[in-house]
């Protein structure tokens, strides 16, 4: 009986090797458009399935399913997978399964070769399937940038600080607004958000927040749009010194040219005194002449 059992079981096994064989398949990427992909944008990706399997209508059914796992995802009611029998190709193709599949790409994905997995198997429906699967890799291109940002300027008298911003990444932004969080460390009166607009990349420019800063660590939030228009945030901090920005020569001269109008003042109004007393002094001799 275990003789009969172990023979079965190994015409059994012999039969799955053959049809192994007989319907054998191979999968490529032939296609990414575009190349690279762009982080929250779609890319169209090709694959190429190839051997007996395809050709061969005692094959059964290939399926092809492309795994929807990061940095990939397909739009609602969108299929991953491809179903067909063996036999039926496109003409143009020879006898290979063309498999396209349009994705979108994840905003976090990494920039360059992020891996994607592909699932096929082809005898499905016939009792002896097989299941194979394979990794490529989705070469994928970086649009985040990033920025500096520092503290310029604070003016004591009208409470206004000016803080710079320079775009160190390869990406220009679009939409690109600073907000100050409430914190301990500044205090704001008015808006808590400036609207920067576009920001090219190596460039800089400048905003201003009224505002009183206190020493240590200022947290600022930073939002934008990147090139295939996806809004991403970006938190930044910057030390402010109360130091830096007392004692300056603008305002020590600021400070001598108000004494020298005070002095001024004063020098008129005892001139204007002394000749109205000298006037009235003239007039009283006069009547006594």
């Amino acid at each position: 009986m275990k003789k009969v059992i172990l023979i079965f079981a190994l015409m059994i096994f012999l039969s799955s090797f053959a049809f192994a064989l007989k319907c054998d398949i191979n999968a490529t990427l032939v296609s990414q458009d575009p190349y690279p992909a762009v982080q929250g944008d779609y890319v169209k990706l090709v694959f190429q399935l190839s051997g007996p399997g395809i050709s061969d209508s005692s094959c059964g059914k290939v399926r092809v399913e492309l795994v929807e796992n990061f940095p990939i995802s397909f739009d609602p009611n969108v299929s991953n997978k491809i179903e067909t029998q063996a036999g039926v190709y496109a003409s143009d193709y020879s006898s290979n399964l063309i498999a396209p599949f349009k994705v979108r790409v994840d905003k976090y994905a990494l920039q360059g070769d992020n891996p994607i997995k592909l699932k096929y198997s082809f005898g499905v429906g016939t009792g002896t399937e097989s299941n194979l699967e394979k990794t490529f890799n989705l070469n994928v291109q970086d649009i985040e940038t990033d920025f500096e940002v520092s503290v310029k300027d604070y003016n004591y008298a009208t409470k206004t600080i000016t803080f710079e911003i320079l775009n160190v990444g390869k990406n220009n932004v679009e939409s690109l607004v600073a907000e100050i969080p409430v914190q301990n460390n500044i205090e704001v009166k008015g808006s808590r958000r400036d609207i920067i607009g576009s920001l090219d990349s190596n460039d800089d420019t400048t905003f201003t927040f009224e505002a009183t800063p206190k020493d240590g660590q200022i947290n600022m939030i930073l939002l934008y749009n990147d090139n295939a228009g996806v809004r991403r945030q970006v938190e930044k901090s910057m030390m402010f010194n109360s130091a830096d920005f007392k004692g300056r020569v603008r305002d020590q001269s600021g400070s001598g040219k108000r004494v020298w109008i005070i002095l001024i003042i004063i020098v008129i109004v005892i001139w204007y005194f002394w000749r109205r007393h000298k006037k009235k002094k003239l007039e009283h001799a006069k009547k006594f002449k």
